[in-house]
């Protein structure tokens, strides 16, 4: 995460011992997974936590305000800009009137929908034994049973 509120993907080494032992075991059980199809079987479960995790961390990226904000600024100008460009008369301009506000109406909707997934995903990293941690900027995040927030311990931050 970065200063400026984007969000940012990083992949790291992970320096630890059993890192190094899981990474060996691998290489040991699928020596030619380089050839793109002798690869592990994928677990399902693990694909799942991953999905809940990247659900959780992009529904937090911007506060129910600043998506609400977003939203109605996005629909004012999607309806402005296609008002403007199709209107051909008072009914074109009634109708993109009441488009703008069908969609306004919809935003709370929005925002309990976005909630409710926020809170499945929170549920579901909760049962795997993820820790809820705040990371510096004040976003709250789930990191794996025994791990740190990315960035706390590691030891390529600062440097190359």
């Amino acid at each position: 995460m970065t200063g400026d509120n984007k969000l940012m993907l990083s992949v790291v080494p992970d320096p630890s011992t059993r890192a190094r032992e899981r990474a060996a075991q691998n290489w040991a059980r699928y020596p030619d997974a380089t050839d793109g199809v002798s690869l592990p079987p994928v677990v399902h479960e693990t694909v799942e936590l991953l999905r809940a995790r990247t659900v959780f961390d992009l529904g937090r990226q911007f506060t129910d305000k600043q998506r609400v904000a977003i939203a109605r600024f996005v629909i004012t100008m999607s309806v402005a800009v296609g008002g403007h460009r199709f209107a051909d008369g008072t009914a074109d301009v009634v109708i993109a009137v009441s488009v703008w506000a069908g969609l306004m109406a919809l935003l709370p909707v929005g925002v309990l929908v976005s909630r409710h997934y926020d809170a499945q995903a929170a549920a579901q990293l909760e049962a795997a034994g993820f820790t809820a941690v705040t990371d510096p900027s004040g976003r709250l995040r789930y990191v794996p049973p025994g791990r740190q927030h990315p960035g706390h311990g590691n030891p390529f931050v600062g440097g190359a």
